[in-house]
């Protein structure tokens, strides 16, 4: 809690590991500019998104970029901190990536929350009659996709609420075809110190993934890739 009264604070961060939450319950366009400001002149930061009904500031995504801005009824927070990472210099980055993060935790224990590579991809498998055999899909898949794919192989009519319902990924059953994958990249405008938060990923129709983000050369994976710019 930020401010002379605990009871109304002026700014409320909330940790999250790899990243923080920072609420601004006052929605002050001024507060978040300066905090917007502060965070930008820290080394230890890699990316920043700021709520859309705040404004834009220079440096900055909006928190819709990352599908932030839904209908759940607690607060959506003011403005996303993702810590910048780095990696220890093995051959594969993603490997040894080490991360700032807002924890009780030593170093070594492990920590995720971060717009690094090392915590945006993981490994996902299937086995069964349903599903192709030594298969390897170069096709963007998340666990959001997981639970639609099960529901589909048994045939189930599950109720989807919200936008984020993922896909079923018919490449990995037999005879399936796989899916054209369309790069996507957004880059805020530079703020006044050169930075500025990207963000890099994949769409599969109206699926999107998100690969990594954060301030190019301190988040480890982000790789600025040819797509359309938004």
């Amino acid at each position: 809690m930020i401010g002379p009264d605990r009871a109304n604070p002026v700014v409320v961060v909330a940790s999250n590991g790899g990243s923080d939450l920072v609420y601004v319950p006052g929605k002050d366009h001024v507060v978040v500019g300066r905090i917007v400001d502060a965070l930008l002149a820290q080394d230890y930061v890699s990316g920043l998104f700021v709520d859309d009904e705040l404004g834009s500031f220079p440096g900055t995504l909006s928190t819709s970029s990352i599908n932030l801005n839904g209908a759940s009824r607690t607060p959506r927070p003011s403005i996303v901190i993702n810590f910048r990472s780095y990696s220890t210099g093995c051959e594969q980055p993603v490997l040894c990536t080490v991360e700032v993060a807002d924890t009780v935790l030593q170093q070594g224990q492990g920590m995720h929350g971060s717009f690094s590579r090392a915590d945006t991809m993981n490994f996902m498998a299937a086995i069964g009659p349903d599903f192709k055999s030594g298969f390897v899909t170069e096709a963007p898949v998340s666990n959001a996709d997981m639970g639609k794919t099960i529901a589909h192989v048994l045939g189930l009519k599950i109720p989807l609420h919200g936008m984020l319902m993922g896909r079923v990924t018919e490449e990995a059953f037999p005879n399936g075809a796989s899916p054209q994958v369309e790069a996507l990249l957004m880059r805020s405008k530079p703020a006044l110190n050169g930075l500025e938060t990207v963000l890099v990923g994949q769409r599969v129709g109206q699926t999107t993934y998100f690969d990594a983000a954060g301030f190019p050369g301190r988040s480890v994976g982000l790789e600025v890739r040819k797509a359309a710019s938004r």
